[in-house]
């Protein structure tokens, strides 16, 4: 597990939300305070994981990319806003980086996940825990920053 490429990943988000200036989303899709929001969420699970791992648990992984609005939502309001939800992902990453960076061998423990990208990733199978933190490094967090990316380019009301 390559914690240092797991905070390139964060930093690359980082700087995103830190620009600001997100438009709406398209219909059906999450806004920014959403997608940060499922992110911070995800990392809290994802910590629990690697915890559970360190102390030799058994632990299943279910990513939360099917969290309900109404849950983002409550910790958009719970956070006050952007601002509270970055300064919360901030914190869950460190936590996730911090744990990650002392696996070592118990990288390679297999936990159960399931994990649902797009079509880019349907994963419902049992894998070393440092895989699934690879696969959020590589596929999950890129592919939120696209999103990120994208509401920049929405036309803002007027």
């Amino acid at each position: 597990m390559d914690s240092a490429e797991l905070r390139r990943a964060y930093d690359q988000v980082f700087a995103e939300v830190d620009r600001g200036g997100f438009g709406p989303p398209p219909e059906g899709e999450l806004s920014a305070e959403q997608v940060v929001a499922h992110l911070a969420a995800n990392d809290e699970l994802m910590s629990e994981a690697t915890e559970a791992v360190l102390a030799g648990s058994p632990f299943a992984y279910y990513d939360l990319e099917t969290i309900h609005r109404p849950q983002l939502d409550a910790l958009v309001s719970e956070c006050g806003g952007l601002d509270g939800l970055a300064a919360l992902l901030r914190a869950t990453s460190q936590k996730l980086c911090a744990l990650a960076e002392r696996l070592g061998a118990a990288a390679e423990t297999p936990v159960d996940t399931v994990l649902r990208e797009g079509f880019d990733l349907d994963v419902d199978d049992s894998l070393p825990w440092g895989r699934v933190l690879d696969l959020h490094t590589r596929v999950h967090l890129p592919m939120h920053l696209a999103e990120l990316r994208a509401l920049r380019r929405q036309p803002h009301p007027a």
